[in-house]
């Protein structure tokens, strides 16, 4: 099975649909299986206290100012939803809020995504769950209890599901990437598991390719030095496209583990081994 690629676009839209456009040509060009984005509710997900403090952006002086700016709408997503069907890559979302997930089904996506922080939504992963797409669990800042009763509500609702090992550190710095936790969850857990990576750079990824995981999700910018909390944890366009194709690369090389000799290798051994065969008849 392929690893499905994720170019996580996230917000690093900054609001702008021309942004998220270009976005989503640089994860097409790059041969990625989807593009992802996220939806809030800001005044659920974040209270009207916090959206009052000060916050200096280019959009004004408060956090509302900000979160209001980069959230996109109900209509910026019909626009995206059209696109990426002219482009044919398939996209989805993480939603925060269950009035977020219940307002983004019109669109019909194939699949879900748990964002990390909403692992222990008890209320948000049930509601997700219901609707039986096959969804994406990120496993960062999470205790096994909190993957097992995740876990649990899944099963419960016969919903497909995969885990995505992850650490909630933007960027992360490489002695704590863990990529061991890959083969943790896929034996405690009995089930895929895939990777989402914060890192800065492609060797973690092109490693955690090479431990077998069915996912890999990697926030994408235009440019790593643009206003945005997740910019600098995320790949460029080059940089997408070299992880692609080692990706693809990666995973015909690490074949099916079975000793054969190749039919190419044949007329070699002949020439190679000729003189070792000669002295052995002596």
């Amino acid at each position: 099975m392929s690893i499905f690629v994720i170019a996580e676009i996230g917000i690093n839209h900054n609001g702008d649909l021309s942004i998220a456009k270009d976005l989503i040509d640089v994860a097409v060009s790059a041969g990625c299986d989807a593009v992802k984005f996220q939806k809030r509710d800001i005044d659920v997900v974040y209270g009207s206290d916090f959206l009052s403090q000060p916050r200096e952006s280019p959009w004004g002086t408060t956090q509302r100012d900000q979160k209001e700016a980069i959230e996109f709408s109900e209509e910026d997503f019909s626009f995206i939803d059209t696109y990426c069907k002219e482009k044919g890559i398939e996209w989805f979302l993480s939603c925060w809020d269950l009035k977020s997930q219940v307002l983004m089904r019109k669109f019909n996506t194939k699949y879900n995504k748990v964002a990390s922080p909403m692992l222990t939504y008890t209320d948000l992963l049930q509601l997700i769950a219901s609707e039986k797409k096959h969804t994406f669990i990120s496993t960062g800042m999470s205790t096994y209890d909190d993957i097992d009763r995740a876990v649990e509500i899944f099963k419960a609702n016969n919903c497909p599901f995969e885990l995505m090992h992850a650490v909630s550190t933007y960027p992360l710095r490489d002695e704590h990437a863990n990529l061991r936790m890959i083969d943790t969850l896929k034996t405690k857990y009995s089930c895929n598991v895939g990777y989402s990576g914060h890192e800065v750079g492609l060797a973690i990824s092109y490693a955690a390719a090479a431990m077998g995981i069915t996912s890999l999700e990697r926030h994408i910018t235009l440019d790593r030095a643009m206003y945005g909390s997740d910019q600098s944890a995320s790949i460029e366009p080059a940089g997408l496209r070299q992880l692609v194709g080692a990706v693809r690369k990666i995973e015909l090389a690490m074949g099916d583990g079975v000793k054969r000799i190749l039919q190419e290798e044949i007329p070699i051994a002949q020439k190679l081994r000729s003189h070792f065969d000669l002295e052995s008849n002596h």
